[in-house]
């Protein structure tokens, strides 16, 4: 289990809702790579669902994310994708699909599309922690 508070610069929130309003009204989907819980890059990934209930990554895109993160040294820290009708927190569908318990799940929901809340959970085992999230500056 994810065990280091997941710290988030606001550069990659604000990057995060940006692709979730662009995507809009599908869901998006991305990567967040670092270390010990600090993200260090942003992916966005491509929905092949194009759906606004539901996401996939695309396996050749996601093979080739991987493996510059693996090359980074990094480790995949979270997967984020948004919700377009509904509240930030893991769906019926998003717990069943939730295979990587090492990794977080970001939720961002478009709900309030002026100030889009941001929240990380941990599944595993069909289980649903919200985990601590800091969202900061570039100064820390």
């Amino acid at each position: 289990m994810a065990c280091e508070m997941l710290y988030i610069d606001q550069k990659y929130a604000r990057e995060m809702v940006a692709h979730a309003l662009e995507d809009d009204p599908n869901e998006c989907c991305g990567i967040l790579a670092g270390k010990k819980g600090r993200v260090q890059k942003l992916y966005r990934m491509a929905n092949v669902e194009a759906s606004p209930y539901r996401y996939r990554m695309d396996p050749q895109e996601l093979l080739k994310v991987y493996l510059e993160i693996d090359n980074s040294g990094w480790d995949i820290v979270a997967f984020y994708h948004s919700h377009t009708h509904s509240e930030a927190y893991p769906s019926a569908t998003d717990l069943r699909l939730a295979t990587w318990p090492e990794v977080r799940y970001v939720l961002i929901s478009l709900l309030d599309k002026e100030n889009p809340p941001i929240r990380a959970f941990h599944i595993e085992n069909g289980n649903i922690i919200e985990e601590e999230l800091e969202i900061g500056g570039a100064g820390r």
